[in-house]
């Protein structure tokens, strides 16, 4: 097999924040030798992460095997993952904002067609459903946890407790039209073809607000991994909050 020299885009800084995570983890656990040592397993997983390279592409390039690969990314997630802001962290946060945008984005995953509940009729194919939200700059929040494909925005959201946590802050939130009837602080914009002026004049400045969130999509799809999920759908949850991890890290 053919080895050659790669780039990660992410700073030095992200590198030491991870491998002081693994370092600390490995004290609490009491490692004494590892193949790798904690810095080069952070730059293997943030590989994994960011480039979407696979276990395969890392066990060449590391020099390890590819249960050794597997057992790191999984450590190094589970390290990450538990940084994670929970909504309730998150709404502490948000309270400070004027209003947050919401909306939901669809994680593709390698499913055969018979795997139902994981396809997405809204963009025909198999997926994981993210709901996303965002401050008023586009600045990515907090995401959720994962569900199946098929599963409405509206209906993921409520699930989430994300209508009811506004509700009770009080704040507004501007989303899309899948989440009619989502009532509370929601602000949606009208549906029609046949609209009154000042509706379409609404709908403008909607969506020019909402288009902001599309930033925060384009930060989480950023991280290759996410463009193409071939593990566990019960791993993805996981992986999604320890992307969320970094990225805040590399924000602050």
């Amino acid at each position: 097999m053919l080895v050659y020299p790669s780039s990660i885009d992410l700073s030095s800084r992200t590198l030491r924040f991870l491998t002081g995570q693994l370092t600390a983890r490995r004290q609490d656990i009491g490692t004494r030798w590892r193949r790798l040592p904690a810095a080069r397993q952070a730059l293997l997983a943030l590989a994994h992460l960011r480039c979407g390279d696979t276990y395969t592409q890392l066990a060449a390039a590391f020099g390890i095997g590819i249960a050794t690969v597997y057992r790191y990314i999984r450590e190094a997630i589970a390290s990450l993952s538990a940084l994670a802001p929970s909504l309730t962290d998150a709404m502490k946060t948000i309270q400070k904002k004027a209003f947050v945008i919401l909306d939901g984005t669809l994680l593709p995953i390698d499913r055969i067609a018979a795997d139902t509940p994981y396809y997405s009729g809204k963009h025909k194919r198999h997926g994981m459903n993210v709901q996303v939200l965002t401050d008023p700059f586009g600045r990515l929040l907090w995401a959720s946890p994962a569900l199946p494909g098929s599963t409405h925005d509206l209906t993921a959201a409520r699930q989430h407790g994300i209508i009811d946590d506004l509700t009770d802050a009080g704040l507004k939130c501007w989303a899309d039209k899948a989440y009619q009837g989502a009532g509370g602080p929601v602000r949606v914009p009208f549906r029609g073809r046949r609209l009154k002026r000042w509706k379409r004049h609404h709908n403008t400045t909607h969506a020019k607000i909402r288009c902001l969130g599309e930033q925060a999509m384009a930060a989480l799809k950023g991280w290759r991994l996410l463009r193409e999920l071939r593990c566990s759908t019960n791993r993805i949850t996981n992986i999604v909050k320890a992307i969320l991890a970094l990225h805040h890290h590399a924000s602050a």
